[in-house]
């Protein structure tokens, strides 16, 4: 299998958009190079079975000149038998080369496949902010298979109906070649045609290709987001979202039809048209004696080859130049590297004390505006750390330059005196467990999803973390138990079971390292009861970094960091921040306050349904 990693040009990286370039057609054929075996034994195939097909007007000929003149019989037994053999072995080879040439092409789509998908792995998160699923899917799926025709069938094709039309043309040109030089004359004509109508095929090809994309990315966004539309009654609305989006694939996908529908006919009657004067000039060859019947016979088979193997070409041509749109869109992403890549020298942490630090690091996205400015942050092993602060003040952007999701653009992030950027990013991402707000699941099971913590894992030891993590009672109550079907994105469990089979999955992993996004703001009281205490199983002996949303959780912290615009302002315990009254102190009793006032209405409302009753 070939696998082979490919680098963009400078500065065509993941996080941002790659420019329109030319096809590199040694890339696009290097993916022939290890299939070269079968590729030599199919062009074997194809050189013998365009030979044997140019073997049959030339017995047309003799049958005219020589049996029917002659009048014998037994020759004509002779040649059918021999005509017979012939077919035999044009058919045999045709299966030699169909069969290697397909084989080929499924083995490209693989490898492609496989190597997109293993590269689209590799970028880093930036990418995937400013790309949609749709549209990656589509360049996986329907654009891999535009550059298998590419490859194989067109290729397969150009070759045979070139090696015909060449053969046909020499034949003709020993049998009279004044007729071929008139014959020649017309091929320039169909070859501008070809020319022109190619170019405005590939660009429209392209824009197919990309309206295509579009409108699977409108299908996959509404598939993962079921549960919204339906809650909004939207289906018409999104139904005539989708109908727009295939409408415009379908005006472009008709544009290059009606463009294809008229290219055929022309180049065919220009085809029939040189047939007739291939006849007229023939016939006053014949009259002159310089052809006998039998050869003008010959000649128009020939002429009608070279006719129908131009025609088999432009379709080679123009399906060529539709098929490069989707090969420069898959291009498009190999040639791109990853953002966040592994120093050449890196090092890998075996097993880390949890000791992270923020030396005067700033950050911004793609050099706009400042998310980040100047932290310095400590943060000793077995420390609980609460980051709180408004929206946007920065919290999530902590969080990912801990695993290394992106990196500081001034200054340093380091566990255990190490700076993040000289190690390995898996080595990293071993030390550490995310456990987000909103927990996806994979479609499997149970098992396999908290089995995803540590692949290795035995099921004792599955089943033991769930345990830890207050799962198991809830799972062994489902037909299924563990292996219980989670469905998309774990639609099929509440809230908090979502999140328990999460802080399994985290347990199973054993990190030394723990980032909580604020993992029961979304829950009942019942399953938020049951996933602070998996989590205070969790957290014990391990650096954890917590988002708190909702202040009242803040206080199993050992710190808390306030956040504002970007600027660490505010850091100590909850009681010191509250003396300081500061930030902190305000949000922490606007907090309180509405909560408070939450509480007063809600009563006041059971109160006045009661008094009702």
């Amino acid at each position: 299998m070939m696998f082979m990693r490919r680098r963009g040009r400078r500065g065509e990286n993941d996080s941002g958009e790659t420019p329109d370039v030319p096809v590199k057609w040694g890339k696009l054929f290097s993916y022939l190079r290890p299939y070269w075996k079968r590729l030599v034994i199919a062009f074997l195939a194809l050189l013998v079975s365009s030979a044997l097909s140019l073997v049959f007007p030339a017995v047309i000929q003799q049958v005219v000149d020589s049996v029917l003149v002659a009048g014998d019989a037994q020759l004509l037994n002779t040649i059918t038998l021999a005509l017979l053999g012939v077919f035999f072995l044009r058919s045999l080879t045709t299966l030699v080369q169909t069969y290697n040439i397909n084989y080929i092409g499924e083995k490209i789509v693989f490898d492609l496949r496989l190597e997109l998908y293993a590269h689209l792995q590799e970028l880093s998160l930036g990418f995937y902010s400013t790309r949609r699923v749709g549209e990656l899917v589509s360049r996986l799926s329907n654009d891999v298979t535009q550059i298998r025709s590419s490859l194989t069938s067109n290729v397969n094709t150009l070759l045979q109906q070139l090696l015909i039309a060449l053969g046909s043309l020499v034949i003709m040109l020993i049998i009279n070649w004044r007729l071929t030089m008139f014959t020649i004359v017309l091929v320039p004509v169909i070859a501008v045609l070809s020319t022109l109508f190619g170019r405005v095929l590939r660009r429209s090809s392209t824009e197919v290709q990309d309206e295509i994309a579009g409108a699977i990315t409108v299908a996959s966004e509404v598939m993962q987001s079921i549960r919204e539309v339906k809650s909004f009654a939207r289906e018409p609305y999104e139904l005539d979202r989708f109908r727009d989006a295939i409408n415009r694939a379908l005006q472009v996908a008709l544009r290059i039809l009606r463009l294809r529908s008229i290219l055929g006919p022309l180049v065919t009657f220009i085809g029939f048209g040189a047939i007739a004067g291939i006849l007229w000039f023939g016939g006053r060859e014949a009259l002159a004696g310089r052809l006998t019947g039998g050869e003008l016979i010959s000649y128009l088979i020939y002429a009608l080859t070279i006719a129908g193997s131009l025609a088999s070409l432009i379709s080679v041509y123009t399906s060529f130049q539709e098929s490069l749109g989707a090969t420069k869109r898959v291009f498009e992403i190999l040639d791109m590297t990853p953002g966040i890549v592994d120093a050449l020298d890196a090092q890998q942490f075996n097993r880390v004390e949890g000791q992270i630090s923020f030396d005067h690091v700033s950050f911004s996205y793609e050099s706009r505006q400042e998310v980040l400015h100047d932290i310095n942050l400590d943060i000793a092993p077995g420390e609980i750390v609460a980051l709180v602060g408004p929206s946007g003040a920065g919290k999530s952007t902590i969080f990912n330059l801990i695993p290394r999701f992106y990196d500081p653009t001034i200054g340093t992030v380091s566990m255990d005196g190490q700076d993040l950027r000289q190690m390995t990013q898996k080595s990293i991402r071993d030390q550490i467990a995310i456990v987000p707000q909103e927990t996806l699941l994979f479609g499997g099971t149970i098992y396999e999803n908290i089995r995803y913590g540590r692949l290795e894992a035995s099921e004792a030891e599955i089943i033991d973390a769930a345990k830890a993590a207050n799962a198991h009672d809830f799972i062994i109550d489902l037909p299924d138990q563990y292996q219980t079907i989670v469905g998309e994105r774990g639609i099929r469990l509440s809230g908090g079971q979502r999140q328990r089979v999460a802080i399994a999955r985290a347990l199973l992993k054993d990190p030394r390292i723990l980032l909580l996004d604020e993992a029961t703001s979304s829950l009942d009281s019942e399953s938020e009861h049951e996933v602070q205490d998996a989590l205070g199983r969790l957290m014990q002996g391990r650096t954890t970094v917590i988002i708190a949303h909702r202040l009242s959780t803040v206080r199993i912290a050992h710190r808390i960091a306030v956040l504002e615009r970007g600027s660490l302002i505010e850091i100590g315990s909850h009681e010191q921040l509250m003396a300081q009254g500061g930030l902190y102190a305000r949000l922490y009793e606007m907090q309180f306050r509405d909560d408070a006032t939450n509480i007063e209405a809600e009563a006041a409302a059971i109160e006045t349904s009661e008094t009702k009753l």
